[in-house]
């Protein structure tokens, strides 16, 4: 139990059964309340009893008896208040078990390639004097490893893996771990080394493109034991090869572009040639590219500006000087500088917007505060509002890892939590909660500009100690907040040991509560950070990053950047965007609730900022140079932003369309759904459609070979499965071995193994003791005892006047 939080024996404020009592004795156990709420009852029940005895009792009991049995009455009803409440111990104590082995042999295809060692381990075991039994987890094509060992696990036991830890199916290696870590059981892992030469390739790039585009593709070449032999790949384009490289080490990757002419699905195909490996079958690649007309974009300004020629190399552009009443044609808007008085029709715009199209505004000397956008009908379909806008008061909750795990790196959680503090706006209000198996209320939410020095200082008072419990934590945070809106704030290395956080967090986002992540201490688990924060509606941040809350919750007035600074990395806008350019300028706007702020300017203010409108997507983009125009952002790494921001507006290029509108690329044996617009229902061989929305209709297909499938008036194609797709250890396995208390192990170490077998099944242990049934016993005795006593006095006096009260 973190001292911080009170000197031993101290109790700390509970919220429900998520925030419990808890105290530290001397003598090293830690006791605590699991319902604490219930100790409530304890004065209604002595007011009820001092009635009875005082005041509701008949008969000649004397005062010396009515004393009597009103304290032993009293004693029963505090013991039964105890036993609702829950008392529970924490201890730590050794405990003994039979040494065993249970050995999780994965026999599956991909490891195939390294030489079997489950008959050398166990003769190594069993020859140290420690019984082995051995499971087979994994065959052919198939490698639910994750699911195995899950299925495994036992409460303080250990299971040892012989696996290359490439899961194609069921849980995740990290899911595994948090089971495992909640389980008290360890992992320990042996994999085999690769003796085999074995290769595979792979494509990536676009699925979906326009005619004219210039598109990059990669391919990849990997696998274990290719040594210094060159290897060959050769790419076709519907039939036609386009090129071919050379790999001299045998492993690599390279570039090439494509061009499409026309519409329709193209197959691209990468091949290994000539390879002398254990697999075929992973030998080619097939990816097919949709490819469509280019998207429609009105561009709407009135000065020549380079951004419409930008636009123009990628999309199929019409210029006006305003708004027409006709929008049909178009899949967006685009406003470049433009006053709101010299618009157009506005009504007209507003619809297409509504009506699931999108307007991206770009902003300029005549646009946005310049332009008398306040009141207008356009800027009420913007994301931003001119000006700086009123402060407002937004509630967070600081919920701060002050487990075990985190003690190394707690300094650094500090600072990032004080950090944060200081970058927040006044106008918050802010609420502080520690966890570690338990959650705890360091301070309310109150007001953060008159509380900001306290809050502080509970901040550097907190220390570290116990398990991990990150759903706590979140759970904790959300009783904090109560049935009020607002933002938790998760500052954690994101190593738990129960779970899952994610769960919680999407519960907490249902109910209108955002979950932020930042990462702190020496070795943050980013994966799951990112996941949490996703499940949660927020956003992942680096313990470097803090200034972009400041960003997110009035604390702009606070900041000094210097050129642009991504806020969000992780929407789809800004996902991959490298800013190096400041155009220097930016319009007067504020964020409005509920819109998406990705970018901001050296001073605080939203220079990306992006909402839904009705069906269709709002983005703004506000920075602009000295000259009007967009200057740096116009190119190559910035230009990123421009282009994906349009794409964003877009959406689908398909939408208008009919026919097959999507049907994504698979893997044999892994099923793909098509999307099909039109009147009627379709119909297709080994395709049931369903309809799931006003003229959408979708149906799953599962292909049994490799290749190029086809459905409708489209193709997909269907590569060689996930078991083929990597070969040798994973690097997550070290993770799940470490992380689970295991060990890793060479193939040669059987003896070590019984040696750790043995270490383990007798371990110093945290004990958790419940007491309900003790203070009920002792209730029942005190309340038995009294009643005896009682009796025997009657019968001894052979008065009630001496015994007692009737």
């Amino acid at each position: 139990m973190p001292p911080a939080f009170g000197a031993a024996p101290a109790v700390f404020a509970s919220l429900s059964t998520a925030l419990q009592v808890s105290f530290d004795l001397p003598t090293g156990l830690s006791a605590g309340l699991e319902r604490p709420l219930a100790l409530l009852a304890l004065p209604v029940g002595v007011l009820l009893l001092w009635g009875l005895v005082w005041r509701g009792a008949t008969g000649t009991a004397s005062e010396r008896s009515r004393r009597w049995f009103f304290a032993a009455r009293l004693l029963v009803v505090a013991l039964v208040v105890l036993a609702a409440a829950g008392p529970y111990t924490v201890a730590s104590r050794e405990t003994a078990g039979d040494p065993r082995v249970t050995l999780l042999a994965d026999r599956s295809d991909s490891t195939a390639v390294s030489s079997r060692v489950t008959d050398r381990l166990t003769n190594g075991i069993e020859g140290a004097g420690v019984p082995v039994t051995t499971t087979t987890i994994g065959s052919g094509d198939s490698s639910p490893v994750g699911d195995a060992v899950a299925a495994n696990l036992r409460e303080n036991g250990s299971v040892v893996l012989v696996s290359d830890g490439r899961v194609t199916e069921g849980r995740s290696l990290a899911e595994v771990a948090e089971l495992a870590r909640s389980l008290n059981a360890s992992v320990s892992v042996v994999s085999p080394s690769p003796t085999d030469r074995e290769q595979y390739v792979s494509l990536n790039g676009p699925s979906k493109t326009s005619v004219g585009v210039d598109n990059r593709f990669l391919a990849s070449i990997d696998g274990v034991r290719v040594g210094d032999a060159a290897t060959t790949v050769t790419v076709s384009v519907d039939g036609e090869r386009v090129t071919e490289r050379t790999i001299r080490d045998g492993t690599g990757a390279f570039e090439f572009s494509h061009t499409f002419e026309d519409t329709g699905t193209h197959r691209v195909t990468a091949r290994i040639e000539g390879a002398d490996d254990v697999y075929s079958r992973n030998d080619v690649f097939y990816k097919t590219v949709r490819v469509v007309e280019k998207p429609t974009i009105l561009y709407v300004s009135p000065g020549d500006y380079p951004f419409r020629e930008y636009l123009g190399e990628v999309y199929d552009v019409d210029t006006a000087s305003s708004v027409p009443a006709d929008l049909s044609p178009y899949h967006a808007v685009v406003l470049q500088d433009v006053a709101a008085g010299s618009v157009g029709d506005t009504d007209a715009l507003q619809e297409f917007v509504i009506d699931g199209n999108g307007l991206l505004v770009v902003g300029g000397r005549n646009s946005f505060e310049r332009g008398g956008y306040e009141g207008s009908s356009l800027a009420s379909m913007l994301p931003v509002s001119m000006g700086e806008g009123t402060s407002r008061s937004t509630n967070l909750v600081f919920a701060i890892d002050v487990s075990g795990s985190s003690q190394d790196g707690m300094r650094v959680q500090k600072a990032v939590t004080l950090s944060a503090l200081d970058q927040l706006g006044d106008e918050n209000r802010v609420g502080l909660v520690g966890f570690n198996h338990n959650a705890y209320a360091v301070a309310p939410i109150q007001s953060l500009g008159k509380n900001r020095g306290s809050l502080e200082d509970r901040v550097r008072r907190l220390e570290s100690g116990g398990a991990t419990d990150i759903a706590g934590g979140l759970r904790g945070a959300g009783e904090m907040l109560g049935d009020d809106p607002g933002t938790v704030v998760l500052v954690s290395d994101g190593h738990d040991t129960v779970g899952p956080p994610s769960a919680v967090a999407q519960r907490l986002r249902a109910r209108g509560v955002q979950v932020i992540t930042v990462g702190a201490g020496k070795n943050p688990n980013e994966g799951k950070l990112r996941t949490i924060a996703r499940s949660g509606g927020g956003s992942y941040f680096r313990a470097t990053e803090t200034n972009r809350l400041g960003l997110l919750f009035g604390g702009g007035k606070r900041y000094e950047g210097s050129g642009l600074t991504v806020v969000d990395s992780d929407s789809f806008v800004t996902s991959g965007v490298e800013l190096t350019s400041n155009p220097g300028e930016v319009n007067d706007v504020s964020m409005r609730r509920g819109a998406d702020f990705l970018v901001a300017a050296d001073d605080g203010t939203p220079a990306v900022a992006t909402w839904r409108y009705g069906l269709g997507r709002v983005g703004t983009i506000t920075a602009y140079g000295s000259d009007g125009t967009l200057d740096g952002l116009l190119t190559r790494p910035d230009s990123l932003l421009l282009t994906k921001s349009t794409n964003y507006v877009i959406g689908d290029p398909e939408r208008k369309a009919t026919g097959v509108t999507a049907v994504s690329d698979t893997r044999v044996g892994s099923p793909t759904t098509v999307t099909v617009r039109g009147e009627e229902r379709p119909t297709a061989e080994g395709a049931q459609f369903r309809q799931v929305g006003e003229g959408r209709y979708e149906a799953s297909v599962t292909p049994d070979e490799a290749g190029y499938h086809d459905v409708l008036s489209a193709s997909y194609a269907a590569n060689y499965r996930a078991e083929y797709a990597g070969f040798g250890p994973d690097p997550e396995l070290e993770s799940l071995a470490t992380g689970t208390g295991g060990r890793v192990f060479r193939p040669s170490e059987g003896g070590q193994i019984a040696e750790f077998a043995r270490e383990q099944s007798t371990r110093v242990r945290p004990v958790r003791d419940e007491w309900t049934w003790l203070a009920l016993l002792l209730a029942a005795l005190v309340f038995t005892a009294e009643v005896v006593y009682r009796r025997v006095k009657v019968r001894r006096s052979g008065t009630t006047a001496e015994g007692g009260l009737t």
